[in-house]
């Protein structure tokens, strides 16, 4: 069968298409088309629910789910997204969406449609993933469309609208860790036919139904997987104004984007009084807004994307950040925690990564303590990139965490750098600034340890403070 998305009908296109009408020509394999993206085409349609424009060509209808004889279920949308309500003939509004959804979610068992079909591209279906060349994926398309691709869950999702051709990144359905583990989707955008340029607006494939798959089949994950791209647009619009409070800390959600604002006590002033964490005075109201993470200026060797990252060390992966073993690491289980984009330290970090590497040392945490063993980790932040926290895990019965500081901190003194403890109730982003040169301590008791770097400083200390009792530095 032949799919087609976009505009079916071009500008001279009633000449050529009244051949077909009268049945002069006729389309070699069955041809299934989606409805007008302007008024121009309206006509062309007749019927709104969808009908046999000619033999051979099918209109499919405004929305809905057409499924095959072999089982292939194939969601379609037409249109282009519109505010208005009732929306125009040639687009959709967000009702059409919410009652698409709703349909296919219903059924029982639902884990997904082979095949989704719209004009517009899905927004930001670019992040995480491969550049999409000239087209900003963070302007241009739709939101709705967005929405839907991440509840229908699409193995191939294919659109036209932009003109260009883009087949990004298989993205993954599922949180790893934390949801059983689903198919990929494969999002593909396709030129116009007959372009100047000539850019791809043919894609050829087979595929076998997702119903008649072996399910451990289904659930492959290729290695160049990503995020998925929706995930964070979702968590925004499902977000509260709610302020929760944990543990003497209050973090305030709002919907724009990296939004936390984050408040901690201040501990030299009167009780109870609060300070924003950016260290600015009350009297500025505006949350502090989070940056995007910098692009790197050259090849990097821990951006998750990059080709240089070694993937065979990856141990996990999750929404912000992943979890890989140290190359040449001090002990088998020495492993790192890096973000997945291009972030240089810890106190550049947004919220949403802060979040999330708390997880992954809460996770290692238990993780060690189960093998009889409790985790040092320290961060360099000084003629780096990329942010890599190591985690090295030391036998609990060898040491306490008060013999940790003190071979740090003695060390330390023989190299004549001053390493201090972090008040309990602070933490690094209180007393360094984003772009300050540091060294970082934690253990997983909490105790921290900083040293602002001025000068010169040894890249390999953390690797080579001895272990409690030790006589000599570690290899």
């Amino acid at each position: 069968m032949l799919l087609c998305v976009g505009n079916f009908f071009g500008s001279t296109s009633e000449a050529e298409w009244a051949d077909y009408r009268t049945g002069a020509k006729k389309a070699p394999i069955p041809t299934y088309v989606l409805g007008a993206n302007d008024e121009v085409t309206v006509s062309y349609f007749p019927d709104i629910g969808g009908c046999e424009l000619a033999e051979n060509i099918i209109y499919l209808g405004r929305r809905g789910l057409y499924s095959g004889t072999s089982g292939l279920q194939i969601a379609y949308l037409s249109g282009t997204e519109s505010q208005d309500e009732p929306a125009p003939a040639y687009s959709f509004s967000a009702k059409d969406v919410a009652e698409l959804k709703t349909t296919l979610l219903s059924t029982a068992n639902f884990k997904g449609v082979d095949i989704l079909l719209t004009s517009p591209w899905p927004r930001d279906v670019g992040t995480f993933a491969n550049n999409a060349g000239e087209i900003d994926t963070k302007k241009c398309g739709s939101k709705l469309v967005a929405d839907l691709a991440a509840s229908l869950k699409p193995r191939y999702h294919f659109a036209a609208l932009e003109k260009a051709y883009y087949e990004r990144l298989p993205y993954r359905n599922h949180t790893v860790l934390q949801e059983t583990p689903q198919h990929v989707s494969r999002f593909i955008a396709l030129a116009d036919v007959g372009n100047t340029s000539k850019k791809k607006y043919l894609y050829a494939f087979s595929i076998v139904p997702m119903s008649s798959m072996d399910p451990a089949e289904l659930v492959k994950q290729p290695q160049d997987v990503t995020e998925n791209p929706y995930r964070k647009s979702q968590k925004e619009a499902q977000k509260t104004k709610a302020p929760l409070f944990i543990m003497g800390f209050s973090f305030c959600f709002f919907k724009q984007e990296e939004s936390a604002c984050q408040f901690f006590f201040d501990l030299n002033k009167q009780q109870g009084k609060k300070r924003p964490s950016d260290g600015k005075e009350r009297g500025n109201s505006q949350p502090k807004q989070a940056k995007k993470p910098p692009q790197p200026t050259g090849p990097c060797w821990f951006c998750l994307a990059s080709p240089e990252v070694e993937k065979h060390l990856v141990v996990s992966i999750g929404t912000h950040c992943y979890l890989a073993l140290a190359k040449g690491g001090l002990l088998p289980d020495h492993v790192l925690i890096l973000p997945i984009g291009h972030y240089q330290s810890v106190v550049d970090l947004s919220s949403e990564v802060v979040e999330e590497v708390t997880k992954y040392k809460s996770a290692l945490k238990e993780f060690f303590r189960s093998k009889g063993k409790r985790y040092v980790l320290f961060e360099r932040n000084y003629r780096s990139q990329h942010l890599q926290l190591q985690v090295v895990p030391v036998p609990l019965d060898h040491c306490t965490s008060e013999d940790i500081k003190e071979s740090f901190i003695a060390q330390a003194q023989e190299q004549q750098i001053e390493l201090l403890e972090i008040p309990e109730h602070s933490d690094i982003t209180q007393v360094a600034q984003p772009g300050t040169p540091y060294f970082y301590v934690e253990l997983d008791t909490g105790e921290k340890l900083f040293h602002r770097i001025r000068g010169r400083f040894p890249l390999h200390f953390g690797r080579s403070v001895p272990p409690p009792g030790a006589s000599s530095p570690a290899p």
